[in-house]
């Protein structure tokens, strides 16, 4: 073992590794965000705006950023160097249980309990997708590292693949789609 460093919550919900230094999110039960710097065992930065649980949590690859997404059906984009959430966007209609930024487009998957995947683009602050198909809570969703896709499980016993390349055009000048793709199962 490398290290080990108390969070003071019985219930870690996500993690994630910052892409270039010793850091790592972690985002708790209570709704807290802990910004931890695992060399040294120290706590950098709490970020508390949601309410109730946070379950997905994602550093930006280049940005600043990080996305958080939690029980109170709301996904906040955070600026570390800022310390604050830059803004919040709403739409799904149940408890979140992950968010991921794409590794090239400006956009963030996000995964809930109301059967739905969505795509969000960060810039324009707008839904650009949502995935629909599974018939229980989608437990979680993530961009393929270098193809246009998009897996997901659910508690409907599924995990589907979707092919997003066909629609990465419309993606730069229309605000909203409604996906409805035959999925892998």
């Amino acid at each position: 073992m490398l290290t080990k460093f108390e969070t003071k919550s019985a219930r870690v919900k996500g993690l994630s590794f910052h892409p270039k230094r010793p850091w790592i999110l972690t985002s708790l039960h209570n709704g807290v965000i802990q910004l931890w710097d695992y060399r040294m065992c120290t706590l950098i930065d709490k970020f508390d705006e949601h309410d109730g649980p946070v379950r997905g949590i994602d550093f930006h690859k280049q940005q600043p950023l990080f996305v958080s997404g939690g029980d109170d059906y709301k996904i906040k984009v955070w600026n570390y160097k800022l310390r604050r959430c830059l803004f919040t966007l709403l739409g799904h209609l149940d408890y979140i249980r992950t968010t991921f930024f794409h590794h090239e487009y400006p956009w963030i998957l996000s995964a809930s309990d109301d059967q739905t995947i969505r795509v969000w683009n960060w810039q324009s602050r707008t839904c650009v997708c949502v995935l629909t198909g599974h018939n229980h809570y989608v437990m979680c969703a993530q961009f393929h590292p270098s193809e246009d896709l998009v897996v997901s499980a659910s508690l409907d016993q599924t995990v589907r693949v979707w092919d997003i390349s066909g629609e990465l055009p419309k993606f730069r000048g229309q605000p909203h789609h409604v996906w409805r793709k035959t999925a892998i199962a």
